[in-house]
């Protein structure tokens, strides 16, 4: 069981650049972006390469290195010389517990006749199993539990048909959420699922091109943001330029909500959408809703802190540090039993008790998962003698499983659905009040101009309302 149980976790970061000069080397940016990416996925690392081809040799193969690790873990000077190439791409992966394992680190790569490609992807596939049950009886053969190497295998099979009909076959085949970038012998690819449950943007270099989970890592690389990547589109960026292409019919447009709430970093765009503003504006919509007098307002490290300087401006109560986070301590945290596990809050965020002594201290926290740290954080904070502890969080009760891509827990397991409501699930945290964000309010809070809830204004809010933009198979296993 790890530190991250008491929190909802994005599994991947997907990172590619694309010189258009092949004499320039692109490992050393993917490698910086996965830096930049790290946030979203700690539990392994790969890069794939276009490899130069050797003398007298026009064959471009690709070779991947990859491992079980942080990025700076896995990529050490060693590995990253035996690495090169002028288009490369990268991924940072966080596992749901049905697919750990050190042989579903990405990225993918297969080798066959007419080439070689790689994939890395972000996402979840719901049609997974069926896909790589045909694929089985077809004769492939599987390496992994990963929902990437069922991509892989069905671009592979269908790639005699040209790259651009095999994507499209491919795309049109499977089912969920993805992000995905592709690299073959002469071009970057990136897709993203019709949904745009994923994000996905491109950014631009001199000489070359960028494809990203985030406009984060486009920035920290010295690459300009483009553009997002739209739902259902595909980008081909060769040596003669970048195309693109809409593969699907126009469908509902479902951004995952919690890329706003929690999973991004502060400083990225997504679908236009300035990330640190939309927590800014939800802390403000939390002051609104549910104001208390309070003489303190804290966020909960990092998420919740955008937002609480939100709420005091929304309700004038002073904003200060309050709750540390220790930077050393990983999501991967291991807390071998139950009784352990409800203390690592205490390793990773601690009170300074000179700013809580005394107050009514309000505490702002992106989600409620099993109510694990929540309930750490009120203890610790009345221990440094705060007066009262009220909780206000970000989003709404998180009731329901993701079937795209995040790691939650059983519906049974989440604490919003225990017996009782707010009071009684306040009262089980032992803090003084409790209250969320309305769905309303967090949809108003990512996107300004929305006035009401036609498709839920753009966004995936299944976790929140059991209500999914495609069809699911039911509860995880």
């Amino acid at each position: 069981m790890k530190y991250n149980d008491d929190r909802l976790n994005e599994k991947c970061g997907v990172f590619g650049v694309f010189y258009t000069d092949t004499g320039k080397d692109a490992v050393p940016l993917v490698y910086y972006g996965l830096f930049s990416l790290q946030h979203r996925g700690q539990e392994s690392a790969g890069i794939a390469a276009i490899l130069h081809p050797g003398e007298g040799k026009t064959e471009r193969t690709i070779e991947c290195r990859k491992g079980p690790g942080l990025v700076g873990e896995v990529f050490t000077n060693d590995v990253l010389s035996s690495l090169n190439g002028y288009a490369a791409i990268g991924h940072v992966r966080y596992s749901a517990s049905r697919n750990s394992g050190n042989e579903n680190a990405e990225p993918f790569v297969s080798h066959f006749k007419l080439g070689s490609i790689a994939v890395a992807h972000n996402g979840a596939l719901t049609n997974a199993d069926v896909v790589r049950e045909l694929l089985e009886d077809a004769g492939v053969g599987f390496t992994s539990s990963s929902d990437s190497e069922v991509i892989i295998n069905l671009i592979s099979k269908n790639y005699k048909k040209g790259l651009e009909k095999a994507l499209t076959d491919t795309i049109k085949f499977i089912k969920g959420s993805y992000a995905l970038v592709l690299l073959t012998g002469d071009a970057l690819v990136g897709a993203r699922d019709p949904n745009g449950i994923r994000p996905l943007c491109l950014g631009k270099l001199e000489g070359g091109w960028i494809l990203a989970s985030e406009s984060c890592a486009i920035d920290a690389v010295g690459g300009e943001f483009v553009r997002d990547v739209e739902p259902g589109e595909v980008v081909i960026i060769k040596q003669d330029g970048v195309f693109s292409f809409i593969f699907s019919e126009k469908t509902r447009r479902a951004v995952c909500a919690f890329e706003y709430v929690y999973f991004a970093r502060p400083d990225s765009v997504i679908d236009s959408i300035d990330v640190y503003g939309s927590r800014i504006r939800a802390g403000e919509i939390l002051g609104k809703e549910s104001a208390i007098v309070a003489d303190l307002v804290v966020g909960v490290p990092d998420s919740g802190v955008p937002a609480a300087i939100g709420y005091g401006r929304a309700t004038g109560t002073p904003f200060g540090l309050g709750i540390v986070k220790s930077k050393y301590v990983g999501r991967t945290f291991i807390a071998p039993n139950q009784t352990m596990r409800e203390k690592t809050a205490l390793v990773k965020l601690n009170v300074i008790d000179s700013e809580v002594r005394g107050k009514r201290v309000v505490i702002i926290d992106d989600s409620i998962v099993r109510g694990t740290t929540s309930r750490r954080l009120v203890a610790i904070l009345k221990a440094a003698g705060a007066k009262e502890v009220h909780i206000r969080i970000c989003s709404p009760p998180v009731r329901f499983p993701c079937y795209f891509g995040i790691d939650t827990p059983h519906r049974k397991d989440l604490i919003s659905n225990a017996n009782g409501g707010v009071t009684e699930l306040c009262a089980s945290l032992g803090a003084d009040s409790l209250a969320f964000i309305s769905i309303e309010g967090l949809l108003q809070s990512i996107n300004p101009d929305f006035s009401g809830s036609f498709e839920n204004g753009g966004f995936c809010l299944g976790c929140f309302s059991g209500e999914y933009p495609i069809p699911v198979a039911g509860e995880h296993n």
